[in-house]
């Protein structure tokens, strides 16, 4: 017998219901949350002002999300690529109606913010180690380990640490990074391809937890006394929409 109405909004509104719509992937700084809301607050505005303020377009853009999700139809099959092909597209039109950092944008928001302060090539690349690592992001290709090969080989050449404000020593480093980048078939037009695969593999992931989460609250749901005669139901086959 198929699952009832009621085991189903029990067991999955949690699941989607705030949980998948703006997920922790999403949850950046407020500044940059509103960014393109007419950029820094006036200085006149009291504390409380801006804090409403911020609330206010984080609230705006929160709502706008759970719009579009009402409207799209995501299929929980991360299996499928057709599947995650359109959960990619619909998170690229929550993020370009509510003004959101795509994943690169974020990351590269990150890097400037949290490398603005240092002042040498060496700390500066290992600190956007740092970053990959703690975002989870995989160096396949190997490029950390070329480029600080590529800084070691300048600085040996300039017999000092390279700083980067260093306009010759940059000028030098920026042609070894050049060559490591044709070495790994790394070109600039290249990068907004590379940038989807990116998103891609990000819908991925996102799908496959959501559908551990849902297979998990409905197990749990089946324990319960009232629906041990119910049979559950595939995860692909539940739609959002009926539980926002």
């Amino acid at each position: 017998m198929a699952f009832t109405s009621r085991f189903l909004s029990r067991s999955t509104r949690q699941v989607y219901a705030g949980q998948s719509v703006i997920r922790s992937e999403y949850a950046i700084p407020a500044r940059s949350f509103a960014k393109g809301a007419g950029g820094a607050p006036p200085t006149s505005l009291k504390g409380d002002e801006m804090l409403k303020g911020i609330f206010l377009e984080v609230k705006k853009k929160f709502e706008m999300a759970i719009g579009i999700l009402r409207k799209e139809k995501i299929v929980i099959a991360p299996e499928d690529p057709a599947a995650v092909s359109q959960y990619a597209n619909v998170m690229k039109t929550i993020r370009e109606k509510a003004d959101l950092f795509s994943e690169s944008q974020r990351i590269k928001y990150t890097i400037d913010t949290r490398t603005q302060d240092i002042p040498d090539v060496r700390s500066y690349l290992l600190a956007v180690k740092d970053i990959r690592v703690k975002r989870g992001l995989i160096d396949e290709l190997g490029a950390e380990t070329m480029m600080m090969d590529a800084l070691n080989k300048v600085e040996k050449e300039l017999k000092k640490p390279l700083l980067r404000n260093d306009k010759k020593g940059m000028g030098l480093l920026k042609a070894e990074f050049d060559k490591v980048n044709q070495k790994l078939g790394i070109r600039r037009e290249d990068l907004p391809k590379l940038e989807e695969q990116l998103e891609l593999k990000i819908a991925k992931a996102q799908l496959e937890e959501l559908k551990k989460d849902a297979v998990e609250a409905m197990e749990t749901q089946k324990k319960r006394e009232e629906f041990k005669d119910e049979e559950m139901p595939e995860v692909k086959s539940l739609d959002i929409r009926n539980f926002l």
